[in-house]
């Protein structure tokens, strides 16, 4: 005669308990965080009167070229590395970082009689994340730097703001962010996505030959308001 085995259904303990909040809790935060990303930001001159709670804003810094009209010559005593301090403001860096869309180059007229090639199309750049033009922006001692980021995968852009000072490290200053938002995400709350963006972004800016070869040479770097003072000895 057979017997029969009672099987009590499976109870599960309290590590498979503790381990599925867990995972709950990670899957929860990383939609949450991707939500925030895509979530559009508002780019304004000025900070409204009256925000709208919840919405994130990107200040964009001014560029204006008539106040930018010695930006070449400090940007060229600043490679020859002439001593003393130099005061740049951001309408200068702005106008050196170049402009906020680069103008189409123009095609080649057709010939009389020729038919008119058809347009190229664009080639990818293969680039998962590729970084726009920087844009700067300093006010009340901060330097804030903002740039577009493309999302190659998903054709998208949103906007990383970093808002900081710059710090030296060993013998040269770096830019050290105290806040960083992608899109409308605060990534300074998470740090390894902070480290990431950091490093993918703001460490990876091109930067001009002769300008990188003087940065070292800078003895101290001071924000007074809107201006930023760099001082060489």
């Amino acid at each position: 005669m057979s017997k029969k085995m009672d099987r009590k259904p499976h109870e599960p303990g309290w590590g498979e308990v503790i381990l599925g909040a867990a995972l709950s809790v990670v899957i929860g935060v990383v939609l949450g965080a991707v939500a925030l990303v895509f979530k559009p930001v508002e780019t304004v001159k000025e900070l409204p009167k009256e925000p709208v709670p919840g919405q994130t804003y990107f200040i964009e810094g001014s560029r204006d070229s008539s106040k930018a009209k010695q930006a070449t010559a400090k940007r060229k005593a600043f490679a020859l590395g002439s001593s003393g301090t130099l005061s740049i403001v951001e309408d200068e860096l702005n106008s050196l970082a170049g402009p906020a869309t680069p103008a189409p180059v123009p095609a080649a007229k057709p010939k009389a009689g020729d038919k008119a090639a058809p347009a190229a199309p664009s080639a990818p750049s293969g680039d998962a994340l590729s970084a726009g033009t920087p844009n700067f922006r300093i006010r009340g001692g901060v330097v804030q730097i903002g740039f577009p980021v493309t999302i190659g995968l998903l054709d998208t852009k949103v906007v990383v703001q970093a808002q900081g000072m710059f710090a030296k490290r060993g013998n040269v200053f770096v830019f050290e962010p105290e806040t960083l938002t992608v899109g409308s995400c605060p990534v300074q709350r998470l740090p390894y996505a902070s480290t990431y963006v950091t490093k993918k972004f703001l460490a990876s800016q091109t930067v001009a030959e002769d300008i990188a070869a003087a940065w070292p040479k800078v003895s101290a770097i001071a924000v007074e308001g809107n201006v930023l003072k760099l001082t060489m000895p």
